[in-house]
């Protein structure tokens, strides 16, 4: 009996070493990722804040008693900006607010346009591809290399959750105190080793959820688990109606450096204006001031005024978003991704008519689209206002803080000119439990489970084979 006990406590401590090898490698990879998207993601976080204080001149307005019409200011900014195309439009949402356009020059740049809706005056343009919430969104989500780059991101916010769960298992006490390094940080400065083995633990354990939280709702909008694995569900959200032929889907519409279309309804197919009252003897299409193609024949689109209008009688929020049609069987689409989900709204509009040809609520939505949104609200620190981004902002601090004290705590533990991993336990018996955990983990985040297996070959076939490369590492 005694002796089955002592082998399941050198089990037990075999186990230990085994997770913490894995949580020292998945944190060698993470760390710097980590650091990336907290710093990256409380910029955008006060997004709110730091556009008001850095834009303020161009985004605020003295109210006055009349406005001018859409279609006025639309006029406006085709006066300052010949030849460029008008992509989106967004009204004066508050009293104080300007309204804005989104345009392409003939030299290809992507601004903002700021207009004073009493004075009809152009206020300013914004780069949306050169400021700091442009930056901050590319990184966090591309690091700025593009596919590459997201598919990092996701593989380092995947391997996150392997730290959350082997930092769990690791931090539960095994010795007689409850209290003091498990719940209660030893502040001892003469040992510095404790003090930042006890912060790291006591604030992951506090944070855990939190962080969590923080990735789980992250996630959506990765490019392999969020569109392959979460996405295998109806794109098209409206079940029983037919859905547009169209192979251009609404995340086309997304604002650069930035998400303003909800992400229940971005793989919806667009739908398309109604042509087949117009003209045919005249095939040429043509491009008019407004950057919009104009159709064959002499049918006019509808401006933006009255698109407005029908947005209004609609119910649309007052901050919903227009994006103009572009070509002859183009739509005006209707967006809305205000703070709270239930008031998302898209609405696709006949460019000639006015016709109503799709619109998506809240109550249209599935539980898994509801559910995903309201968590990137909760992400953004959008959900439930400026309390919501200081929670957020509190998750962001604990990443940072749990990044930097495993930095140091590594750091103070390496032995000279060596990596100094834990080493692998020899004659491992709970290797099974272990394999099972990675199984599980490679089902419901595939990416990790390759980068698992490599892992694992090159643990097993080269560190444990090659005697100088071990000693390397360990």
């Amino acid at each position: 009996m005694e002796n089955l006990i002592e082998t399941e406590k050198k089990d037990e401590k075999k186990f230990y070493r085994a997770v913490w090898r894995w949580h020292f490698y998945a944190g060698l990879f993470v760390v710097p990722f980590m650091v990336i998207l907290s710093v990256t993601g409380i910029i955008y976080l006060f997004k709110p804040q730091t556009d008001a204080l850095l834009y303020g001149d161009r985004m605020f307005v003295e109210t006055g008693e009349n406005s001018f019409a859409p279609a006025e200011q639309l006029k406006a900014v085709e006066t300052v900006y010949p030849n460029a195309k008008i992509l989106r439009f967004r009204p004066a949402w508050e009293a104080d607010r300007s309204a804005e356009f989104d345009i392409l020059t003939a030299n290809e740049r992507d601004l903002k346009i700021f207009v004073n809706p009493y004075t009809n005056r152009v206020l300013g343009e914004l780069d949306n591809q050169n400021n700091l919430q442009y930056y901050a969104f590319e990184i966090h989500g591309k690091l700025m290399a593009g596919r590459a780059g997201e598919w990092l991101i996701e593989l380092a916010v995947c391997w996150a959750l392997v730290l959350l769960v082997s930092g769990i298992y690791l931090w539960f006490p095994r010795q007689s105190s409850f209290v003091w390094g498990v719940l209660v940080p030893r502040l001892n400065l003469k040992n510095k080793r404790v003090f930042w083995r006890d912060l790291h633990a006591v604030v992951g354990f506090y944070g855990v959820l939190i962080v969590a939280l923080m990735i789980f709702t992250g996630l959506p909008w990765t490019d392999f688990w969020g569109k392959n694995i979460l996405r295998s569900r109806e794109s098209y959200p409206l079940a029983g109606q037919a859905k547009p032929k169209s192979t251009v889907t609404m995340d086309s519409l997304n604002s650069t450096g930035g998400k303003t279309i909800p992400w229940a309804v971005e793989e919806m197919p667009l739908a398309s204006s109604d042509i087949s009252h117009l003209n045919h003897e005249h095939h040429q299409e043509t491009v008019n001031p407004t950057g919009k193609i104009s159709p064959p024949g002499n049918t006019n689109p509808l401006n933006l005024t009255q698109v407005l209008q029908i947005a209004k009688e609609m119910r649309a929020p007052a901050d919903s978003i227009i994006a103009l049609p572009q070509k002859a069987d183009g739509i005006y689409a209707i967006t809305a991704f205000p703070n709270d989900p239930a008031n998302q709204t898209t609405i696709h509009l006949d460019q000639y008519s006015g016709a109503r040809l799709t619109e998506v609520r809240w109550k249209d939505y599935s539980l898994l689209p509801k559910t995903v949104e309201i968590g990137i609200a909760l992400h953004e620190g959008k959900y439930f206002g400026f309390p919501n981004q200081l929670v957020m902002l509190f998750a962001a601090l604990v990443v940072l803080t749990l990044a930097i004290s495993g930095t140091v705590m590594w750091w103070q533990r390496r032995p000279a000119k060596r990596l100094g991993a834990p080493p692998m336990p020899e004659n491992f018996r709970l290797w099974k439990t272990a394999v099972a955990l990675i199984v599980v983990m490679s089902v419901l985040f595939p990416l990790v489970g390759v980068s698992l297996v490599f892992v694992l070959l090159f643990d097993y076939l080269l560190l444990q084979r090659i005697s100088k490369l071990k000693q390397l590492v360990n």
